[in-house]
């Protein structure tokens, strides 16, 4: 292997390790799990909505000044590492949901702590995009990652259902053993397992990131005391200077604030809301996990290059307008009815429907993520890229606690789950609105 490649490939490894803590954490299995221990699904979809809003505005402001920092200091490394170790002690905090006496607050903190370890993390490491090739090939680069990241993720998923989650009912895994390493069932160790086996997968994973990267140096770098002193006022007057000097750049942050909102919605409320609505257990959301990630891991690859061929502009489009659909979709799906169409207690459609929906959100957001993450290299002003990737980071995160907290209140407001999942149609719906302003190539 070349050193290009090696660099190439250590690259790749950042999205396999952290993938899990979306795959494993935020979706499939531990927000389930914080379902049934609660007995409530729409009081666990507002809670748990609330915590993912509130680490959300501690990104949101904090992501352009670090991302400014890291572009005149250098050093997108040490960046790294500092919230690698976020990730691993929030990741390995979730070892204390036990049932009984649940600490939801303490619990909740160690999940946003490891939150925000991943998101600050993520920002450094998607700099450093445009250093790994040519501008043509950024798409399928991109893709790539995306798609290791989704193997990643179904791996420890596979690994996490088979040996370790066990059903609260028969206290056995999917493929009927107790959890191994002595775990016990009843204290539910195996599905609490999730967290320390997501921290020891990202710290064993990482090891090719730090092995085979290296910074690429700033032409004329600054001490980060200094760089940390100016980047505050530096950012400020860039952010207003940024609709009348940047206007596609503008319209793009503004367009992904809006549609990358209501991805992370249904990315996050969707195992609760099939534990709420459909009453699966933690093991029939990490099967109905196993079909999405697929899905997810070929189109994201997929749509890399037809991002290279099309250009990410048409390929975000696409993918938004069909997870618009597929939202309104998931409302229309329930124990009773399947899209208007009475079923019968015992049947097995609205299973099978939700499981279509679910590989259909895989699919695209595979796509959106990885055509979304080009995009941003394409719009980001040159010799600023962290920082770039910081705004792009920001506008993500500045409304992020909006999806969250629209369901959450909607979800109160209306008691029904169902409802509280509309608000996702809306911001999918102006994100393509604002889509129309963003010029393909950046503003030159």
């Amino acid at each position: 292997m070349t050193g290009g490649g090696k660099r190439l490939w250590g690259w790749y490894f950042f999205d396999w390790a952290s993938q899990p803590y979306n795959t494993l954490l935020l979706t499939f299995i531990f927000g389930p799990y914080v379902t049934e221990l609660l007995g409530d699904g729409s009081r666990a979809q507002a809670v748990w909505g609330y915590g993912v809003g509130a680490a959300g505005l501690i990104i949101a402001v904090s992501a352009p000044v670090l991302g400014a920092i890291a572009d005149r200091s250098g050093g997108r490394m040490r960046f790294v590492a500092l919230f690698s170790v976020f990730y691993v002690i929030g990741a390995a905090g979730l070892w204390l949901a036990a049932p009984g006496d649940f600490p939801l607050l303490v619990v909740l903190g160690f999940f946003v702590l490891g939150l925000i370890g991943m998101e600050f993390a993520t920002i450094f490491t998607n700099a450093m995009l445009p250093d790994l090739g040519p501008r043509e090939r950024i798409g399928r680069i991109s893709g790539t990652g995306w798609a290791m990241g989704y193997v990643g993720g179904l791996l420890a998923l596979i690994l996490m259902l088979t040996l370790f989650a066990e059903s609260a009912t028969t206290g056995k895994t999917l493929i009927g053993i107790a959890p191994i390493l002595g775990l016990d069932p009843e204290m539910r160790e195996g599905t609490r397992a999730v967290g320390p086996l997501t921290a020891i997968w990202y710290l064993v994973f990482m090891v090719p990131f730090f092995a085979w990267l290296r910074d690429v140096r700033p032409a004329a770098p600054v001490p980060v005391a200094r760089a940390a002193r100016t980047a505050l006022p530096d950012l400020l007057a860039s952010l207003r200077r940024l609709p009348r000097a940047h206007p596609s750049l503008t319209a793009y942050l503004a367009s992904s604030m809006l549609y990358r909102d209501a991805l992370n919605g249904m990315y996050v409320f969707g195992g609760i809301y099939a534990a709420g609505v459909l009453g699966w257990s933690v093991t029939d959301v990490g099967v109905f996990g196993i079909l999405a990630v697929v899905t997810g891991a070929v189109f994201a690859w997929a749509g890399g290059h037809a991002d290279d061929r099309f250009g990410p502009k048409r390929v975000i489009v696409a993918a938004v307008a069909v997870l618009a659909l597929v939202a309104i979709g998931v409302t229309q799906v329930d124990r009773a009815t399947v899209f208007g169409l009475a079923v019968g207690p015992e049947s097995r459609l609205p299973d099978l429907a939700f499981y279509l929906l679910g590989a259909t959100i895989g699919a695209a957001g595979g796509v959106l993520q990885s055509a979304s993450r080009t995009m941003m290299v394409r719009q980001a002003i040159p010799g600023r890229v962290t920082e770039g990737f910081g705004l792009y980071a920001l506008a993500g995160k500045a409304t992020s606690f909006l999806a969250p907290l629209a369901i959450g209140i909607t979800t109160d407001l209306t008691g029904s789950q169902q409802a509280g999942i509309l608000p996702l149609v809306v911001l999918f719906t102006l994100g393509l609105l604002v889509l129309t302003w963003v010029r393909p190539e950046g503003d030159g």
